[in-house]
């Protein structure tokens, strides 16, 4: 497998697992990535910004990540709780495996190689959020290590579930 920084003729593929995501969560009444979001426009900016990866196995797209290592302004609040640090971070949204090859610990492999790049940054601690429907990303972030912080707001005054894990 490869984790690699996506590129522009990975957005079909890319925008085949987010509406697989996006399938699995309407499907299973869950209030996110419903309103077009994720889409083309931000999938593109996130790989023209350098923040797109992708995990491949024998070329093939398998999951998808945007990995930053610039402050979240979203993250400046939380709410019921606190983060675990206030010390530089990397920030991860729009993880999405592939369906037909969920819960085979392809997400837990993108995680490591994302704890990877953070050591080799000397970055030793990872936000990240997700909808408080959303029990089985909360419970896959469990068990990765993640500690469940409290609760932020997104710009649209979306509520999410703030996790932290420090490493």
């Amino acid at each position: 497998m490869e984790f690699r920084k996506s590129k522009k003729e990975d957005i079909k593929d890319i925008m085949g697992i987010i509406s697989q995501a996006q399938e699995y969560f309407r499907n299973n009444n869950i209030d996110q990535w419903q309103n077009g979001y994720p889409n083309v426009d931000s999938i593109t900016s996130d790989i023209e910004s350098g923040e797109s990866y992708v995990l491949t196995q024998n070329e093939q797209i398998i999951a998808t990540a945007y990995l930053s290592f610039e402050k979240e302004s979203d993250y400046d609040n939380i709410y019921e709780g606190h983060w675990l640090s206030n010390e530089n971070c990397a920030v991860v949204h729009r993880i999405a495996v592939k369906s037909d090859i969920k819960g085979r610990g392809i997400a837990g492999e993108v995680f490591k190689h994302i704890e990877s790049m953070c050591y080799e940054k000397s970055i030793y601690d990872i936000k990240i959020d997700t909808h408080r429907d959303n029990k089985s990303m909360q419970k896959f972030l469990e068990k990765q290590g993640f500690a469940c912080c409290g609760v932020i707001y997104l710009k649209d005054n979306s509520e999410r579930i703030g996790f932290e894990k420090l490493f």
